[in-house]
């Protein structure tokens, strides 16, 4: 069965482009627009990870994070925030983000960091090779 990741964002554009590059890397996807969309698609959905927008209308993703995390039946969703404010990543750290990525991305590093803490990344791709 394939790991499940919700794309809680409100720009089309980006949606739509995680959901091709995670489908294409055999993850089962749903989305939602706004947090409050993101909170009920959580309760239905259950994912394994939340690719989470900071800045989304209704409830932003600092709301939804620090809900996931009191929920004891979310706390182990992984979240990975997503914002295009500059600057530093603590907030969405200290909400209980997982890990952090500025906008614009490079879609490769959103992959690997996907599969990172999804556990499934090549730790031996990733050692350096053994010198003589």
């Amino acid at each position: 069965m394939p790991q499940r990741i919700l794309i809680a964002e409100d720009e089309e554009s980006i949606v739509t482009s995680l959901e091709f590059l995670m489908r294409r890397d055999g993850f089962d996807t749903c989305t939602a627009a706004d947090g409050r969309e993101a909170l009920e698609r959580l309760a239905d959905f259950h994912p394994d990870l939340v690719i989470l927008d900071l800045m989304l209308p209704f409830k932003s993703g600092l709301e939804v994070c620090a809900e996931i995390r009191a929920r004891p039946e979310w706390r182990g969703t992984r979240v990975l925030m997503l914002t295009a404010r500059g600057g530093s990543s603590d907030e969405g750290l200290q909400a209980g983000a997982d890990d952090y990525l500025t906008k614009p991305f490079a879609t490769r590093e959103l992959v690997a960091r996907v599969r990172a803490l999804l556990g499934l990344a090549d730790r031996a791709a990733l050692r350096p090779e053994a010198g003589p």
